[in-house]
Parts: C-alpha cells; structure tokens; sequence
C-alpha cells in the first residue's frame, strides 16, 4: 500500500522495532506493515533491522537503498542493515535459514541496546517474522512485549497451531509416526478436511522440517500477539478459529488480521518492464493469461516443454515469465534470462502473436493491467492476495512451503480458483518435481481459467472490494490495526 508523502510533524514517543526474515516477499510485507503503521499514529516510529543472505545481497540491498530514497516517513521509519555475519552457515544446510537467524540475535541485540543508550524513542517493543520467534528472549529482557507478523494467512497459522498442540499432547508424534498418503485432518477453521497431500512441506520433513515447526510454533505461543497479513472476510472461519482460541486465558497470543499487506508500488520501470506493458496495451481485454511461479519457481526442459506444448493448444493469448533454473551454487531461478532453449522447436515462431516469454515479471503491473484475465500461479500467500486484491482469477500450481495448502484453500474452501494441480510439490534439496504436469492438464487448467463461469467470477470481483473495504476507514483490518497500536502505546 502506499502511504502519504506529508511530512510529519508530531515527535515519535515509541519505537517499535521490525526484524523481518531475510526474503524479498518477507521484507517488503513488513516494510508495507511499518508504513501502515506510521501512517495511522505518527506517536509511533520504527526501525527495521536488515538481515542479509550472502546469495542474495546485492538484492535486498537495491531494495533498502530503493525504499530509504524513497521513504515518506524519514523522521519515523529507519533502515538499518545489520553487519554480515563473520561465519555464516553453508548454504546447503537444511537448516540454513533457522541457523542463520539464530547467528544474527546478538547483532540484533546490540544494534537495539546501541539505539536505547543513544536516547532515541523509548523502545514499545519488537514485530519479528514469524521465523524469527528465537529473538522474542531479546524482547524479554529488555521488558518489553513482542509480536509477530505472520505472512501467510490465517488457515496456515492455525493449521501450525492445530499440529503442534496435537504432537506436544501425545496425539501424533510429528517427528517418528507416519502420515497415510490418504490421511485426513479436522483443523479449526477449515470447512473441509484438510488432506495430507497439501499438507505444508515442513509437516513432510520429519529430519529438519517437524522440528523448526514445532520450535517455530512454540515461539508463537510465546509472543504477545500475531499479526496476520489476511483479512477476515477472506477467511472467516480462519480468523474466527484463532480469535475463539485467543480470547481471554486462551491458548494462543492476541490475534490481528491486518491485510492485505502490499507492496503496490512497481518502483521503476526499465526497458522489459515498458515493454512488456506496450504488449500488453495491443491485447483485447481480459484475453491474456498470465503465468509466473514468484521468486524460487522455475522448472526443468521436460516440464518446460509440456507446459508451452499445453499453452499452445489452448490457443490463448499469454505471458510467461520462464526463468532458467538456479545455476549450480545458487538458489534462486535467473532474474534476467530466459530458459527459451527448453521451448520445442518452432513454439516461438509459431506462438508470436499471441504469446510473450519474458524473464523477470513486475507482477503487480501486469495483474492490475485490463487485458490481464486469469493468472496462473504457485499459490505463495503475496501472489494470492494480489491476485484477490486486483480481481484477477487463479489457476493453482503450487511449489513449495505452504503452497499447496493455499491452493487447497482457494479451490476447495472459498471457490476463487481452478486447479491445474494443488499436489504439485518441487524439493528444495534435489530440485525434483514428485510428477510432471502434463500438457493436456495444462491445456484444460487454462480453457477452465478463461472460461469462467459467472459466479466464480462474481465471487472473485466481491473478494476484491471486500480486500479493500477491510483496509479503509471502519473496515475489519483498519479496526484490528487499530487496536494493535492501542495495544502497544497502552503497554506498562
């Protein structure tokens, strides 16, 4: 969302302090939140601690000095970025991320002792990523209270809690006993069972998944309240579900569903970017579908191959962000190459007036653009609620994390999708796919997107005015950031 530009004039007597996970969609949702934030009670400032993976620096850093330029708020909102760590863990660790969170807690810890002795706002207390639950002991000791900003949505964070509670009571243990590929869960908040083949990958990881839930999710408990970027009228029975176990003496920490949190500014537009809007400005309305997998997506030659072969015979209009795979030592797809050598001989030729390959994709230009008509997606929870946000249909094609899940919830539980696959899953370690998604599921997953029948869409264009009515003055969202804020400049 972007905030008002007017200077502030009110002096800052709290400050809160924002450590988000070191990924782009996780820093950019909490750089959204602190504006939000600052926007609504300018007695709060923040600082926002800056976590680095080596792999992807040059990145993140782009993107601080990007928002520090940029900042509406200077006298209110901070950018620090936190020394690199003289040690860092190996990249092929499966247990990366939490060990390199864990390394940065005495940075953290200094960096904030640093600010206190240098007698600036009186610290109100700290907002973690919710991967970053090991740093509320920092909050402890200092006495004040620690939130957490959730990023996924509200079903996926009781789901957490739901497996947790069941493995900490005995039920299941998550760790030894085996899930039955025809397993079925009753989880508060989900309407339908929830089937073992869109269960997160983590639940799956019994070696260093099950573990970082179950020490991720105790950390929860332990904080003074959650703030979720979903809505309410998106996932009612989510939210209701963690609001009833939240209520006084409840189990679980002060819930605020505060979404949809969104970067929608598209920052500069260089010479793909314009083009790629100059394409899109020849295409007739709604015609196009649009194909993007967010930051890690990418697929093998055999998978790229079935996937323009199924696009083809559609016979719709498309673009398609095609990365090529992460290159050895590195995680993450090209941002600015094609993997057009996998394309079947002739497919570009042959598609040239009604297709775009392209690279790196400013998605939110090309969602809110009219000629747009359907998307599909790996479900990440910041594409979906674009995509809601915007009014833009879904075609689900889950990855990795907690994908599947979301696709499942968009399909089964509130019908604003179609699925190509919802079980699709791509292993992080091998770079192996469980199946290939065939042609023809491609090509039918595309007819179904873009012939739509009319109360799918009507419901899709209602979850679009309902996103932004829950943000304005009154609406859900507005009222529950309301009443965080409260929470913490009332706070003794």
């Amino acid at each position: 969302m972007s905030s008002s530009t007017a200077s502030l004039t009110v002096t800052a007597d709290a400050e809160l302090v924002f450590v988000p996970a070191p990924g782009m969609g996780h820093l950019k949702s909490a750089v959204e939140l602190a504006k939000l934030i600052i926007q609504r009670n300018h007695r709060i400032s923040i600082v926002i601690l800056i976590i680095n993976i080596p792999t992807t620096t040059s990145l993140i850093n782009d993107f601080v000095h990007s928002q520090s330029r940029n900042n509406p708020y200077p006298t209110h909102l901070t950018f620090m970025t936190l020394p690199p760590l003289s040690n860092p863990p190996e990249r092929s660790s499966p247990d990366f991320m939490r060990i390199l969170i864990e390394l940065h807690e005495p940075l953290v810890k200094q960096a904030v002792e640093e600010r206190i002795r240098a007698g600036s706002s009186k610290l109100a207390g700290f907002v973690l990523d919710m991967f970053c639950t090991n740093m509320i002991d920092i909050a402890t000791n200092l006495n004040v209270p620690a939130y957490i900003f959730f990023t996924s949505g509200a079903n996926m964070l009781s789901l957490m809690f739901h497996f947790q509670s069941m493995n900490d009571e005995g039920v299941f243990d998550l760790t030894k006993d085996h899930i039955s590929p025809n397993a079925e869960f009753d989880v508060p908040g989900f309407v339908n069972r929830v089937p073992e083949k869109v269960l997160p990958a983590v639940l799956i990881d019994k070696e260093s998944g099950v573990p970082m839930l179950l020490n991720l999710v105790r950390g929860l408990r332990r904080s003074k309240g959650i703030l979720v970027n979903s809505f309410t009228e998106l996932e009612t029975s989510g939210v209701q579900a963690l609001l009833d176990q939240a209520t006084e003496g409840g189990s679980i920490p002060a819930i605020y569903p505060v979404g949809p949190i969104l970067e929608l500014d598209s920052g500069s537009q260089g010479e793909d970017h314009v083009s790629i809007l100059q394409w899109l400005d020849k295409q007739p309305s709604s015609s196009v579908v649009f194909l993007c997998f967010g930051s890690m997506g990418s697929f093998d030659a055999n998978e790229v191959k079935e996937i323009a072969n199924g696009l083809e015979k559609s016979g719709h209009r498309f673009l398609w962000s095609l990365r090529k795979p992460p290159s050895a030592g590195t995680t993450q797809p090209s941002q600015d190459q094609t993997f057009v050598e996998a394309l079947p001989e002739g497919f570009v030729d042959r598609t040239a007036k009604i297709g775009k390959i392209i690279s790196w994709a400013p998605q939110v230009s090309i969602l809110s653009h009219p000629s747009v008509g359907g998307f599909v997606s790996h479900c990440g929870w910041n594409s979906t609620l674009e995509s809601m946000w915007f009014g833009v249909p879904v075609a689900t094609w889950p990855l990795h994390a907690e994908q599947q899940l979301n696709a499942f919830e968009l399909i089964k539980e509130l019908g604003l999708a179609v699925e190509i696959r919802m079980d699709y899953r791509h292993d992080w370690k091998t770079r192996k796919a469980n199946f290939v998604v065939t042609a023809e599921e491609v090509e039918n997953g595309v007819q179904k997107l873009m012939s739509l029948d009319e109360e799918t869409k009507k419901r899709v264009r209602q979850m679009r005015d309902e996103g932004r009515k829950a943000l304005e003055d009154g609406g859900s969202s507005h009222m529950s950031l309301a009443r965080f804020i409260q929470d913490v400049l009332t706070f003794e």
